[in-house]
């Protein structure tokens, strides 16, 4: 069996960063977080990342990782290919092809290399407190 790989990513291509956080975020309603706007993220000047979602701010930092990851998309063979410039690079398995060999192929979408890690609890963003109440 032969697992087809296929990158249109120049040398230096797209480089994606993944952010590491404890616990969890909560939307109200239980609405689903996938693709909606969370908050800002930032660089102060020392290169210290700063994320603001909603009325907290979180401080963390920038690590490289041991070992990348690449992010993969399945695709079928049947759909247009629109890249003319993609290489293919087939990965060879212990088991012998068949002759029914389907026409999936994984398209390499971008190189994780860094992540950012915000590991301290978010701190409140409160601005001007009255002194009388």
């Amino acid at each position: 069996m032969q697992i087809v790989v296929k990158t249109n990513l120049p040398e230096h291509g797209a480089e994606w960063v993944m952010l590491e956080m404890q616990g969890q975020l909560e939307s109200p309603e239980d609405e689903e977080l996938s693709g909606q706007f969370i908050g800002d993220l930032h660089f102060n000047k020392k290169g210290i990342p700063i994320l603001i979602i909603g009325h907290h701010i979180l401080y963390g930092k920038v690590v490289t990782m041991e070992k990348p990851f690449l992010v993969l998309m399945k695709k079928n063979g049947k759909e247009e290919n629109n890249d003319d410039e993609e290489e293919t690079e087939k990965m060879e398995t212990d088991e012998i092809s068949s002759s029914s060999e389907t026409e999936t192929y994984y398209s390499i979408t971008a190189i994780v290399k860094k992540k950012l890690i915000f590991k301290t609890r978010p701190k409140p963003i409160i601005t001007n407190v009255p002194k009388r109440l």
